[in-house]
C-alpha cells in the first residue's frame, strides 16, 4: 500500500516525481490554494495565471500537469482542481481536500513518490487528505501482470510526502495513523469486493476474517453448515443449500476493557448472488460478486476500531453464502423457519439478502447491543430512488437514524434517511407462513428493511443500511473512489465507534 509521511522539507529541494498544489474556482479563474506558496512564488506568483492559459479553471477533479520551475528537484507540477472557492474567513472542507488528494494520487500512478502542497489549516486537514491520498491510490491487480512490459496498468503511487504538517504534533501524527488503518482496512473491503467469486466463497472469506482476527486481537468463531444446522439457522441455510461451497456464519468481537457501550454491525455476505430458482436474466449478473460488500464493510470496520483501539466493544457479524440454482436449492414457495423461529415463505429466491440478515439479526439481538447496525447490497429498488452514490438508511429509531446519518456526512459519505411506513407490512402476509420475503413492489426497498426490523430484539436500536446503488462502481473513478468495489460504508461504521466511545452517541 502507498506509504504516507508527514515533511516540514522545502518544496524546491524535495526530491519527488511530483508536486501535487491545489487550485479553486474563483470568480475570475482560477486560484491558487494555500500550501502552494513556494511553488507560486517560483512562477514569481503567476501560477495562476499559467494555469488558466492552459485551460484550469479549478473546477472538483480537474488536473493540469506543467513543468516544475528551475531549480525545483521535482520534474512536474500536478495541478488539482477543489472546486468553489471557499468564502472569506472559512477554509476547504474535508471532502474537498479528500477528493482533490484522491484524484491527484490516482493520476500518480506508476510514480514512486509525491509531495502534496494541499491546503492544511489543522491535524483534521492533514486527516482528510491522508485519506483521501490512501484510497486514491488503491488499485486491484491481484490478477493482473504489472510491470515494466505489462500493458495492464501502472502500480499505485509508492509514496505520499504531506508537506505542511507537524510530524512531531501529536495530534497530526494521530490524525494520520488514523486515516492510515481506515484507509488501509477499508481497502482490504474492496480486495475482498472485487476477487472473483471463484476464489471467494463463503468458506475462503471466513478464512481472510480469522487471520485478520487473530493478527489483531480480535475473538473470532465460525458457524459452518453442520453448526448452522444444530443452532436452527433456517434462513443462512436456506440460501446457501443450492450451492456446493457451503454458508457460513462469522462472528467477530473486538473488546476494550474501558468499554461502558456495545456496538453490533451485521454484513450481508453473498459471496455470489445467481438469484437462485429466481435466476437473474443475462446483463444483471456479471457484477453479483460484490453482493457481499455489506460484510466487506462490517469486517473491514471491526479490524479498524481494534486498530484504534477504540473503547467500545464492538461485535461484527458476517452472514456469507453463495445463492445458487440446483436440485438441492430453495424454491420459490418453501417456507423456512428461521434461527427467531419466526416461518417465512420464500416467494423470490432472489430476496436472499434479508433472509441472511434475518437470522444474524437474531442471533446479534441475543446480546442485547446498546444498538445494531446491518449493512447490505439489499435492493435495486434502493439504487432507482436515490441513485448509484447515495445509500439509504433506515431506522426503528428516528433519532439513531439521524445519527448515523450525521456520522456518514461527517466522513463524506453520501446517504438519505429513508421511512418505515407501517401500511407496506401488509403486503408481506402469508396465508401459509408467519411473513414473507416479498411484499409489495413499489417502494421495495422500504419493504426490505421493514423485512429486517421483525427479526431486531424488542428494546434494541437498529439502523439498516441499503448500500447497493454506491457499493460497486461500475461507472469511471471519481474523487477518491475506484472502479469496481468501493468500500462502502466503512467509515460511517467506524466514526458511529468512535461517537460511541466518545460517549456522543446514544
Amino acid at each position: 500500500m502507498t506509504a504516507l509521511t508527514l515533511s516540514t522539507a522545502a518544496v524546491p529541494g524535495l526530491r519527488a516525481d511530483a508536486i501535487v498544489v491545489g487550485v479553486a474556482k474563483g470568480g475570475k479563474g482560477p486560484v491558487v490554494a494555500p500550501g502552494a506558496e513556494a511553488v507560486d512564488q517560483a512562477y514569481d506568483g503567476k501560477l495562476a495565471d499559467v494555469l488558466g492559459t492552459l485551460g484550469a479553471s479549478g473546477a472538483e477533479g480537474e488536473v493540469t500537469k506543467l513543468p516544475a520551475p528551475a531549480g525545483f528537484k521535482a520534474p512536474v507540477v500536478v495541478a488539482v482542481g477543489l472546486g468553489a472557492l471557499p468564502k472569506k474567513d472559512e477554509a476547504f472542507g474535508a471532502e474537498s481536500l479528500r477528493r482533490a488528494a484522491g484524484v491527484a494520487a490516482r493520476t500518480l500512478a506508476g510514480a514512486k513518490k509525491a509531495a502534496f502542497a494541499l491546503p492544511i489549516e489543522d491535524a483534521a486537514d492533514a486527516g482528510a487528505i491522508a485519506e483521501g491520498a490512501l484510497l486514491g491510490a488503491y488499485t486491484f491487480d491481484a490478477y493482473k501482470e504489472i510491470g515494466k512490459n505489462a500493458k495492464n496498468g501502472k502500480a499505485p503511487l509508492g509514496e505520499v510526502a504531506l508537506l505542511g504538517g507537524k510530524p512531531r504534533d501529536a495530534a497530526f501524527k494521530a490524525a494520520v495513523a488514523r486515516a492510515t488503518a481506515v484507509s488501509e482496512e477499508l481497502n482490504r473491503a474492496r480486495d475482498l469486493i472485487n476477487t472473483p467469486p471463484n476464489d471467494l466463497n463463503p468458506e475462503a472469506f471466513a478464512a481472510v476474517a480469522q487471520a485478520a482476527a487473530e493478527e489483531h486481537g480480535i475473538q473470532v468463531e465460525v458457524l459452518d453448515v453442520e453448526a448452522l444446522e444444530e443452532g436452527g439457522y433456517g434462513g443462512i441455510l436456506g440460501v446457501g443449500i443450492g450451492s456446493a461451497a457451503g454458508p457460513r456464519l462469522v462472528k467477530l468481537t473486538y473488546t476494550h476493557e474501558a468499554a461502558t457501550k456495545h456496538l453490533a454491525y451485521v454484513g450481508k455476505g453473498i459471496t455470489y448472488d445467481s438469484g437462485g430458482i429466481s435466476l437473474k436474466p443475462a446483463g444483471h449478473n456479471e457484477t453479483m460478486k460484490c453482493d457481499m460488500s455489506g460484510a466487506a464493510a462490517v469486517f473491514a470496520a471491526v479490524v479498524a476500531a481494534a486498530r484504534l483501539g477504540l473503547e467500545v466493544n464492538v461485535t461484527g457479524w458476517l452472514a456469507l453464502a453463495e445463492n445458487m440454482p440446483s436440485g438441492s436449492a430453495t424454491r420459490p414457495g418453501d417456507v423456512l423457519r428461521m434461527y427467531s423461529g419466526k416461518t417465512v415463505e420464500v416467494l423470490n429466491t432472489d430476496a436472499e439478502g434479508r433472509l441472511v440478515l434475518a437470522d444474524a439479526l437474531w442471533a446479534a439481538s441475543a446480546e442485547e447491543p446498546d444498538a445494531i447496525v446491518d449493512v447490505a447490497t439489499l435492493t435495486g429498488a434502493m439504487v432507482l430512488a436515490l441513485g448509484s452514490r447515495t445509500y439509504g438508511i433506515m431506522a426503528n429509531d428516528d433519532a439513531f437514524r439521524s445519527a448515523v446519518h450525521e456520522a456518514a456526512e461527517e466522513v463524506g459519505e453520501a446517504a438519505w434517511p429513508m421511512p418505515l411506513p407501517d401500511h407496506l407490512q401488509k403486503g408481506m402476509e402469508s396465508p401459509t407462513a408467519d411473513i414473507a420475503n416479498m411484499g409489495e413492489r413499489a417502494g421495495g426497498g422500504l419493504v426490505a428493511g421493514l423485512f429486517l426490523r421483525e427479526f431486531v430484539g424488542e428494546g434494541i436500536t437498529w439502523a439498516h443500511l441499503d448500500i447497493a446503488g454506491p457499493a460497486f462502481n461500475e461507472g469511471g473513478p471519481f474523487g477518491y473512489t475506484p472502479k469496481g468495489g468501493t468500500g462502502t460504508a466503512v467509515r460511517t461504521l467506524v466514526r458511529l465507534a468512535e461517537l460511541t466511545a466518545a460517549g456522543d452517541l446514544g
